[in-house]
């Protein structure tokens, strides 16, 4: 191996003028300086659900003390 330096960008078809070289490099550096996909959010546990604590309306008939303590 020599000692010089390999081109960032290699233009293998076409004539790119200035203009669209420069405007190639800024895509290329902003693509790979952009922050990693955002993962998926952590699942919280309904107990934890703020939603919860509003009073829902009470439910009657057979099971509905039994229906009262499940999460909806």
């Amino acid at each position: 191996m020599t000692d010089e330096k390999r081109p960032f960008l290699r233009i293998v078809k076409g004539n790119p003028d200035d203009a669209e070289l420069a405007a190639l490099t800024a895509v290329l550096a902003a693509a790979a300086s952009a922050p990693a996909a955002a993962t998926a959010p952590l699942r919280r546990s309904e107990w934890a659900n703020r939603a919860r604590t509003l009073r829902q309306p009470l439910q009657h008939g057979p099971g509905a003390w039994r229906a009262s303590g499940l999460p909806r």
